[in-house]
C-alpha cells in the first residue's frame, strides 16, 4: 500500500486525537499538518511513517511533546493555570490508552516509556484532571440502557446529571431551564432528529464543552467545514468517555 493511502485512512483518528490532547480543533488540526509537511520535507521522517498507527502517533507524540507550550490553544488561558500539574505525557498516555484504544505496550512505544508508566501516569491523569471540575452534564442518547450507563458513569465520576434527552425537542425544553456544564451526545435520536442539531441549539446560547458518541467518527472528520473536537467511537469503552470528560473539563474556559 502507498504510504499516502496508509497515512489517509489514520488521518481522522489522529485528528481526533491531537484535537482531545489540546482542546482545540484549529490546534489539533494545525499540528497534524505540521506533521505531514515536515514529512514530505523530510525523507527520514517520511521513512519513519510507514507500518500502521503506531509510528504515525509516535512521530506525531515527538512533534507534540517538542512543541507543547504554543500547541496549546491562547483561546484556553484559564486551562493554561492547570498545564503544570497535569504533564503532557500523562495527558497523552491517558488519551493513546482509552479513547485512541492503543495497549499499554503500544502507548509505552509511542511515548518511549515503560508500560508500567505509561500506565501511572494514565491514572494520575484522571484524577489530577478530575480535581475540582465537578459540574452537571446533559445526556443527549435515544437508547434508554445506553443513557442509563452514561448516567451511571457521569455520577461515579463526581458529576451531577442535568438531564436526559431522547430527541432534540427534548433536548430543547431542558435547555430552556439552564445550562449544563458538560454535554454527551449522541448523532441519531429517537424521532429521527439529530444530535448535531439538539447541540446546535444548546450552542447558540452558551459555549458548553460537548463530546460526540458515533459509530461512525470518521464521517465528521473530513476536513470539510466546522467539525466536533470531541468524539467517541460506538460502541464505547468507560474509560473512554471518562477521558475524554476529564479532558474536555480540563480545558473548560472558566
Amino acid at each position: 500500500m502507498p504510504l499516502g493511502t496508509e497515512i489517509a485512512s489514520h488521518l481522522p483518528f489522529l485528528r481526533r486525537y491531537a484535537r482531545a490532547l489540546t482542546g482545540d480543533q484549529q490546534t489539533g488540526d494545525g499540528l497534524v499538518r505540521r506533521l505531514l509537511e515536515s514529512a514530505l520535507a523530510e525523507p527520514e521522517l517520511r521513512a519513519r511513517l510507514g507500518g500502521g498507527r503506531l509510528p504515525l502517533y509516535r512521530a506525531f507524540s515527538d512533534l507534540f511533546i517538542a512543541q507543547d507550550a504554543p500547541a496549546l490553544s491562547p483561546a484556553r488561558a484559564p486551562a493554561d493555570l492547570r498545564l503544570g500539574r497535569i504533564a503532557p505525557l500523562a495527558r497523552q498516555a491517558l488519551l493513546l490508552t482509552t479513547i485512541e484504544d492503543f495497549t499499554p505496550s503500544q502507548a509505552a512505544q509511542i511515548l518511549g516509556l515503560t508500560p508500567e508508566e505509561t500506565a501511572d501516569l494514565a491514572r494520575g491523569a484522571v484524577a489530577d484532571i478530575a480535581r475540582d471540575s465537578a459540574t452537571s452534564v446533559l445526556v443527549i442518547e435515544d437508547e434508554p440502557l445506553i443513557a442509563m450507563q452514561l448516567e451511571t458513569l457521569v455520577t461515579s465520576m463526581g458529576h451531577s446529571i442535568f438531564g436526559t434527552a431522547a430527541t432534540r425537542t427534548q433536548a430543547q425544553k431542558l435547555v430552556a431551564q439552564g445550562v449544563p456544564g458538560l454535554v454527551l451526545a449522541d448523532i441519531q435520536l429517537a424521532d429521527g432528529s439529530s444530535g448535531l442539531d439538539a447541540v446546535a441549539d444548546l450552542l447558540a446560547v452558551a459555549d458548553v464543552p460537548v463530546i460526540f458518541i458515533t459509530a461512525f467518527p470518521e464521517r465528521l472528520l473530513t476536513g470539510n467545514g466546522p467539525e466536533p473536537t470531541w468524539l467517541i467511537t460506538k460502541p464505547f469503552r468507560e474509560d473512554a468517555v471518562q477521558a475524554a470528560m476529564a479532558q474536555a473539563l480540563f480545558f473548560r474556559q472558566s
